[in-house]
């Protein structure tokens, strides 16, 4: 019988390699992005011998998000062009573990930046607070550590899970039985699921919780220096941390939409919507790096040397 291709397939197909391309440059531009921070970090940490609380979190933070984008990109890669070789047994447990391991770091670590940010930052008139704010560099080797704990422990998870499905053969593409896939569903799948959800949910609320106090003490500051009539630089400064973490709120909010659909459609072949999806979250990592690099002013010089040292080459051609 010969085969029939409908527009509407090819359409589809070249949809797909036009996202794979724009996933191919996000991931490894995010990694670039990330592989300067490290970088940046270490070479402080080699002259100083010593990094604080703030650059030890942004460079795990860095490390997790090269290697989760490495491997989300290749188990992307191979689950559009070579879908065969997930087939085969343990490559897709040790990917789909990895990338989970890896995902959670990236997002733990990024609620502790969040956290300690807002510790560190705010200021409020709270003696739980302040004995926070006095403890927080102590306890932030405690935090990376739960980080890893808890990711790590959700990698675990995640093979045991994809153990039992290859081991059990489940295959819900057929529309035969219906109701009886459905159950097989919520057997294998509503504890990684629900794990899935709870860990997406806590790392937005700890951030959403961060930010707004955060917010809330930039707000009531500035308010006070215009009332006390201080220097409008300091007013202004004031309004751009504000701005910047409004936009991260905004970033941050989209993103979890975007992870919390993915649990809905982690069971459904490849579509428009699990690609729009993609787009997004390959992309967050590398424009929330950027807007680390331009809020920290070690890292914002460290970029602006080179790209100055880049154009004066460039201008000596």
């Amino acid at each position: 019988m010969e085969a029939c291709h409908s527009p509407q397939q090819s359409n589809v197909t070249s949809y797909v390699a036009t996202t794979l391309a724009i996933i191919s440059l996000e991931a490894f531009a995010g990694m670039w992005i990330n592989a300067f921070i490290v970088c940046v970090l270490c070479i402080g940490w080699v002259r100083k011998k010593t990094l604080n609380s703030n650059e030890k979190i942004l460079l795990l933070l860095g490390f997790s998000r090269i290697l989760c984008l490495f491997f989300s990109w290749i188990y992307k890669f191979l689950s559009i062009i070579y879908r065969n070789y997930l087939h085969v047994h343990t490559i897709l447990q040790r990917l789909a573990s990895f990338a989970t391991f890896l995902n959670y770091s990236n997002l733990w670590v990024s609620a502790s930046l969040c956290v300690f940010y807002c510790i560190k930052i705010a200021n409020f008139r709270n003696s739980f607070f302040n004995y926070l704010k006095v403890k927080i560099d102590r306890m932030v080797p405690w935090l990376l550590l739960a980080s890893g704990v808890s990711a790590l422990a959700m990698g675990i998870i995640t093979y045991d899970l994809n153990e039992i499905m290859q081991s059990n053969n489940l295959n819900f593409t057929c529309p035969g039985n219906f109701w009886e896939a459905i159950i097989r569903i919520e057997k294998h799948f509503f504890p990684s699921l629900f794990l899935t959800g709870f860990g997406y949910t806590s790392t937005f609320m700890a951030v959403i919780f961060s930010a707004l106090l955060l917010l809330f003490s930039l707000w009531r500051h500035k308010h006070k220096m215009q009332t006390n009539s201080m220097k409008d630089l300091s007013v202004e400064a004031h309004i751009r941390a504000m701005k910047s973490i409004l936009s991260f709120l905004v970033m941050y909010s989209i993103n979890f939409v975007c992870l919390v659909l993915t649990i809905f459609y982690t069971m459904t072949n490849e579509n428009i919507v699990t690609l729009l999806l993609s787009i997004y979250l390959y992309a967050f990592p590398g424009v929330h790096s950027l807007i680390l690099i331009f809020s920290n002013p070690k890292l914002e010089k460290a970029l602006l040397q080179i790209l100055s040292c880049v154009k004066c080459e460039i201008f000596m051609k």
